[in-house]
């Protein structure tokens, strides 16, 4: 399997709030009088509001709420807040845009995107680059905790940070993890707060929906696609499904040398076999512009779910082992039976093979029958079949949405629904949960007369609990920052 790209090492484990913790709540017990040089201990954990500090609990950002989570195995903590009560700084030049922190008399500067750093002005070598995201300054913990001399420990079992400052320490002023002119999503952005929302990705996006633009959204992510590189993506059931033509991704596939991967379907119609699927993409014009591979024309493949609580086993396309790297394009609309599909449900049912369908459909209680299984069920395994389709992957995987044409039925359903929402724009992400929210998001924003009968389909089925889910097992945040792409 192809190494994650540097580009999405950036989604890192952004735990320098708890170096920021730590120092700082070292720092508020040395100057309430305890100036004994006693090791100071701070623990979080992943969706708690509160940390510890030597067992005194306390809210890491008073009044917002906000929590550890765990993003593509790295685990992210909120800091803006912390730094503020505890006084230490952080100095931001958005010019050179590199972050400045401040500790007991010592300098660390990072720059954006760089993996050089500098400790009191010595040249340092980071392993994975800082990234502003969601207007949230994400620093890597290791680099941060080697240089200041602190410790940062992980339990798996309770999903708890700990971090240790050494005996002796008394911090003045605490390492920013987040230069000023960061803010929460949840508020308006301002250019003087900090860096509490670390955890958050980018979605980028353009109202653009051009074979110029797909590239140049694609082109933005700076992602690497090595080896052999699976474009995941609907081939469309005929007679009239609102698929992504041809036309439109011809350029972004070519560009990759990509192979459009598909499986077969699970409830009959015009693709449920090799033969007739490939006809299928023949007709739609897919072959003209690109190879094409029905992944489980030999079968499916077994592939675990680590972190999965309603299934543990995905049933894959076997020709998904042929790929090393892999761009989901997905037409986002509504679904029948999952209340919308976007990128969780490309990578998930998707690429499952026709078992493999019936196995996500049913929660894992049918290989034979999509039918008859519990809807939170389904949802949930949507969320983790796509997670052990990432990690298969090595996490070598971006994702790519289009919001156009956009029925409350799927591309599957060869006579949908007229659209009620046209075209809205391209939205690009490292990160499917994100991407998929933002799109949720922008139909929530638009008026209920185009919007309505979609957000009536979302809701019938409960669709929202797929994102949920798909948060709670670290699959992505529904937190975002979206970052327009047009001039």
């Amino acid at each position: 399997m192809a190494t994650t790209s540097n580009k999405k090492r950036a989604f890192i484990f952004v735990a320098v709030i708890a170096v920021v913790c730590l120092i700082f709540a070292g720092a508020a017990l040395c100057s309430n009088g305890d100036e004994s040089g006693t090791e100071t201990t701070i623990m979080l954990q992943i969706g708690n509001p509160e940390m510890t500090v030597n067992g005194a609990a306390q809210e890491i950002d008073p009044g917002r709420g906000t929590v550890p989570m765990v993003i593509s195995d790295r685990t992210l903590v909120p800091i803006r807040a912390i730094i503020e009560s505890v006084g230490g700084t952080a100095e931001w030049d958005g010019v050179s845009q590199t972050a400045a922190i401040n500790y007991s008399g010592d300098t660390i500067r990072l720059v954006i995107n760089s993996t050089t750093a500098y400790f009191n002005d010595e040249e340092r070598t980071l392993d994975a680059a800082p990234q502003v995201i969601n207007d949230r300054t994400m620093l890597p913990i290791r680099f941060i905790s080697e240089e200041l001399g602190f410790t940062v420990g992980w339990e798996q079992d309770t999903q708890t940070v700990t971090i240790q400052v050494p005996s002796g320490e008394e911090p003045e002023e605490a390492p920013s993890a987040a230069p000023e002119g960061t803010e929460s999503p949840s508020a308006s952005p301002s250019a003087t707060a900090g860096a509490d929302e670390a955890a958050s990705p980018t979605v980028y996006m353009t109202t653009e929906i051009t074979p110029e633009s797909l590239v140049r959204i694609y082109e933005e992510l700076g992602f690497d696609a090595e080896g052999n590189v699976a474009v995941k993506m609907s081939t469309g059931e005929p007679p009239n499904s609102n698929y992504l033509r041809p036309e439109l991704i011809a350029d972004l596939v070519q560009s990759v040398d990509g192979t459009i991967v598909e499986c077969n379907t699970a409830y009959g119609g015009s693709r449920s076999n090799t033969a007739m699927h490939y006809q299928v993409a023949e007709d739609h014009g897919f072959t003209e512009i690109a190879d094409v591979d029905i992944m489980d024309e030999n079968g499916s493949m077994e592939i675990p779910i680590e972190n999965g609580t309603t299934i543990h086993e995905d049933f894959v396309g076997a020709n998904l082992a042929n790929y090393d790297s892999l761009i989901s394009l997905a037409h986002f609309k509504g679904h029948a039976m999952a209340g919308f599909g976007g990128a969780i449900k490309n990578m998930s049912i998707g690429i499952a093979s026709s078992e493999g369908k019936n196995w996500i459909h049913t929660g894992g209680n049918s290989m034979t029958s999509f039918m008859g299984g519990d809807q939170d069920a389904f949802c949930e395994a949507m969320a983790e079949a796509t997670s052990g389709v990432v990690d298969y992957l090595d996490g070598q995987v971006v994702y790519i949405n289009v919001m156009n044409n956009i029925s409350i039925d799927c591309d599957c359903d060869g006579n949908p629904a007229e659209p009620d929402m046209h075209d809205v724009g391209i939205l690009a992400s490292y990160d499917p949960v994100a991407l998929d929210q933002a799109c949720i998001d922008i139909v929530y924003d638009t008026d209920r007369s185009q919007s309505g009968t979609l957000i009536d389909r979302i809701e019938s089925r409960n669709g929202l609990h797929t994102l949920e889910h798909a948060e709670e097992i670290g699959l992505g945040s529904r937190t975002y920052n979206l970052v327009s792409i047009d001039a």
